[in-house]
This record gives C-alpha cells, sequence and structure tokens, in this order.
C-alpha cells in the first residue's frame, strides 16, 4: 500500500485556494467543519507541519496553498476512524495499516466529486508529493492491488458496492 514521504517540492499539486468552495460542502456531508488559516501562519493540527492539513476535533484546518489531496486525506482518516479517536481527536489521526489503506482509497473517490479534481488528477498529485505505493503510482494501486481497502471500507458501511460514499462515519 502507501507510505507517505513528504516532498514540500511538488509545486504542481493541485491546492485549496481554487477548491474550497468544493471542499466545504462535500465534507459537511460528514459534519467536518473545513476552517482556512490565513496565509503564513502555522496550520492548527497539522501532523506534518508546512501546508499539510490538519485535524482537531471536527475541525479539518488548511490553507490557500495545502495540497488538495493533504485536506482529503485527513478528512478520511476523520471519517474511517473509530468513534473514541475521532472523539479525542487532535493532530495525529493514528490508525492501523488497513484503515491507512481506507483512507487512500477514500480520498480517491471523494476526489471523483470534486469539480476540476477527479480521481486521475488525484493520483497524479499524490504521486507527485511523494505517496508510496507498492505498484508504483497511486492509479496503479487504486485500480489493480487496492481490493482489502474497498472491502475494509464495505465492511465498516462508507461506501456501498458501487463504490459510492455512503456519506457515514466510521461506527455511527
Amino acid at each position: 500500500m502507501s507510505a507517505l514521504v513528504q516532498n514540500p517540492g511538488a509545486a504542481a499539486v493541485l491546492r485549496c485556494r481554487s477548491h474550497l468552495y468544493a471542499l466545504r460542502p462535500l465534507l459537511a456531508r460528514y459534519g467536518l467543519k473545513v476552517e482556512e488559516i490565513p496565509s503564513g501562519r502555522p496550520i492548527p493540527g497539522s501532523f506534518w507541519g508546512d501546508s499539510e492539513a490538519g485535524l482537531i476535533g471536527d475541525g479539518l484546518y488548511v490553507r490557500e496553498d495545502t495540497p488538495v489531496h493533504s485536506a482529503l486525506h485527513e478528512a478520511c482518516h476523520y471519517v474511517c476512524m473509530d468513534p473514541g479517536r475521532r472523539a479525542a481527536l487532535h493532530t495525529d489521526a493514528a490508525g492501523d495499516y488497513a484503515e491507512e489503506n481506507g483512507v487512500c482509497y477514500l480520498q480517491i473517490l471523494l476526489a471523483g466529486y470534486l469539480p476540476g479534481v477527479g480521481r486521475g488528477r488525484l493520483c497524479a498529485d499524490m504521486d507527485a508529493w511523494g505517496y508510496s505505493f507498492r505498484l508504483g503510482s497511486a492509479r496503479a494501486w487504486f485500480e489493480e492491488d487496492a481490493e482489502d481497502a474497498r472491502l475494509w471500507l464495505l465492511g465498516h458501511r462508507l461506501i456501498d458496492a458501487e463504490d459510492r460514499p455512503t456519506w457515514r462515519l466510521r461506527g455511527v
């Protein structure tokens, strides 16, 4: 599956500045509030720092330079974590290997609901940023090697049999 190797030099990835209008209502379906932080200020709840999105409670913190893939990734951690961790959430989403796979799969699905993003572009941005997948790319992993992630999401009722989000949180 994946490991994140942070690559702040990946300047070509899509940033939140032109996608907040669509991210807010999409993530509100999960009860997440997208909070924009002014440029140059540290992002509260950011595990990785720099421009990476942050999580505190039901707040997803981004700046205009936050990569869309980072915002979706952290949002999907919120969706995929169990209720106990969600209730105490501050910065470190934690989770195990299976959950991390589910997060990556769900973030790619959700990208299809963002105008101007889509699955293919999100996968390309994940690759450019430095996500590392066994098959060499996010798209290859998603299309050829992610059945375990899909089954995990199905088992927690976070997607349906047609890979559509159910707009539920794990354990709720």
